[in-house]
């Protein structure tokens, strides 16, 4: 039980259905402050995520809960807290591991000793959900550091969630998330739990302190302070937006990438009608910015 509620006013809140004018009102709010479409087959998943919130706020209805949102108070309370429940969160470590080999064999091996990179090297892993994608570009950085001692590299890894970043931020994973992991590689930057009978890894200093987490809105890159990237990550992540918003954060990520660095998107999405966008594309899913718009599509 609640603390502070009856049985009858818990159940209440568990039972609370959301009518389709209510989802409309929902959907469009989310589209509009987050880019994040949700047609009508998503009402059940919408309804069940928030009845949650519906619960901590002990509100009975949906519509008691819209007015709160939209209330100036809720719009700075309970914003974070919405869109926190209403995201999906799924990755891995060395997810589509093809982007990785990449990064090693291509961009660091090929590129970076022609060009003799000076600066500290830098990422923004966007989207990042529950940390292993930016941890995963990490070990992968860090391995080409150790056979080049003047490579210096960041990571600036952004969600739009709150509860997935403060998990990312401890960089504590069950052993079985990490089995992917190679092994030479876990010996160099896993460590394991001093209880033997628990289960988990945790992120060594050294590679946590490559990288900054912090929460972001794609849709909002005026206030992503950072200068230029020379890549960025952006993977799985497109899926949840329509074409147009596509576009609209796909050129957001294009003003933050330098001059012939590289855009890496997930395999599950495209890059359609490139003509607008300065991207030429290397592999699909791998782009390089260019300076003059190109007519390459994915």
């Amino acid at each position: 039980m609640v603390q502070g509620m009856a049985i009858s006013d818990v159940h209440k809140h568990f039972q609370a259905k959301m009518t389709d004018a209510e989802f409309a009102t929902l959907s469009s709010f989310i589209f509009q402050e987050f880019g994040i479409k949700m047609p009508l087959q998503k009402k059940l998943l919408l309804q069940g995520r928030l009845r949650s919130r519906l619960n901590a706020r002990k509100i009975d209805s949906f519509t008691e809960y819209i007015n709160f949102l939209f209330s100036s108070e809720g719009k700075q309370i309970e914003l974070v807290n919405m869109i926190d429940v209403v995201t999906t969160n799924k990755t891995d470590f060395f997810r589509e591991p093809e982007h990785f080999d990449f990064l090693y064999e291509n961009i660091l091996t090929e590129k970076l000793p022609i060009k003799k990179h000076s600066e500290v090297y830098k990422v923004w892993s966007a989207g990042c959900s529950t940390g292993e994608e930016p941890y995963t570009i990490a070990i992968i950085l860090s391995e080409f550091k150790a056979l080049h001692p003047d490579f210096d590299f960041h990571i600036y890894a952004t969600d739009i969630s709150t509860r997935v970043l403060q998990f990312a931020s401890q960089a504590v994973y069950p052993e079985s998330k990490a089995a992917v992991i190679p092994l030479s590689m876990k010996k160099n930057y896993l460590l394991k739990h001093k209880d033997a009978e628990k289960k988990d890894v945790r992120i060594v200093p050294s590679i946590r302190s490559k990288i900054t987490f912090e929460r972001h809105n794609l849709m909002e890159i005026e206030k992503f302070r950072h200068s230029e990237f020379d890549l960025i990550f952006c993977r799985n992540t497109l899926i949840y937006f329509d074409r147009k918003t596509q576009i609209q954060v796909l050129g957001n990520l294009c003003n933050k990438l330098k001059k012939s660095g590289y855009l890496i998107i997930g395999h599950s999405e495209s890059i359609l009608d490139n003509n607008i966008l300065p991207l030429q594309r290397i592999k699909p899913t791998i782009y390089s910015k260019v300076v003059t718009n190109k007519t390459t599509t994915a």
